[in-house]
């Protein structure tokens, strides 16, 4: 059973920290990732950074340019994937654009993720459709497409989008681009309620979400909740980024709803 299918199996919300691949350093990615798993993320996004970021805000794009001025490109990130593989089993998705990909070749890049560990993908610039077989291929190797939806997407195209997605769907939680603040609180609960209805495939909700407050609101509808922009804006400062993202997703997964406790028959 593919990593992302297993995982979101059982019900519950699961934290989904974003991190740029190379940001703040090569050196610091791995690490970083291993921080979130021991914080209690269940699953990991990659950002692979690219020069117009359409879908980012500033944050990561300030986190993508500094990346690239590191180095970072797809073969070193696929490496990255391999060697966290040496001690972790955690689904990992890349969340990046068309073009590195095209760049790389899309038979090599799919064979290369798939052998690397990569669970899945987002490709926010590559709509279902225009995508010329790319995610055909890549649902053959074993590689979920996760597709994005919108406050503004009517249900009929979120189904056919889950349909199409098989494993998993990412809600956009607002309109526009990453950073931005959320929603109010009955726009977003009937937002999300119209996607678990549509959706026949489980989903993760992101965009705006900065706070354990945000995790408490946001959580009980999705299955779970992504972390990007807050978290680099606090890496972006801190001495050690390693023990802040440990620090900081801590708090958030410590927001998520509980499982309560069973009850014990009477003697």
């Amino acid at each position: 059973m593919r990593r992302i299918v297993r995982l979101f199996s059982s019900p519950g919300a699961r934290l989904v920290p974003f991190f740029t691949a190379g940001f703040p350093s090569l050196e610091a990615t791995l690490p970083l990732v291993r921080a979130a798993e021991r914080a209690g993320a269940a699953m990991v996004e990659l950002g692979v950074p690219f020069s117009d970021p359409l879908a980012d805000g500033p944050i990561i794009q300030q986190t993508s340019q500094v990346a690239l001025e590191n180095g970072t490109d797809l073969p070193w990130i696929l490496d990255t994937v391999a060697a966290l593989r040496a001690d972790s089993d955690m689904p990992v998705v890349l969340m990046g654009y068309a073009n590195p990909i095209l760049r790389f070749g899309v038979e090599a890049f799919l064979a290369r993720a798939r052998d690397a560990g990569v669970d899945g993908l987002i490709i926010p610039d590559l709509p279902p459709g225009e995508d010329a077989g790319l995610f055909a291929a890549a649902r053959e190797r074993g590689l979920s497409t996760v597709f994005l939806v919108a406050p503004n997407t009517p249900d009929q195209r979120i189904r056919h989008l889950g349909r199409e997605a098989g494993d998993l769907l990412y809600a956009v939680s607002l309109l526009g681009v990453t950073g931005a603040t959320l929603s109010g609180r009955d726009e977003l609960n009937d937002y999300f309620q119209r996607v678990r209805a549509a959706s026949p495939v489980p989903f993760i909700a992101g965009f705006g979400i900065a706070t354990p407050e945000d995790v408490r609101q946001v959580a009980p509808q999705a299955d779970g909740v992504v972390v990007g922009s807050a978290l680099l804006a606090r890496l972006q400062t801190a001495p050690d980024p390693v023990a802040e993202a440990f620090t900081y997703l801590q708090s958030m997964a410590a927001a998520l709803p509980r499982d309560p406790e069973p009850a014990v028959e009477p003697a």
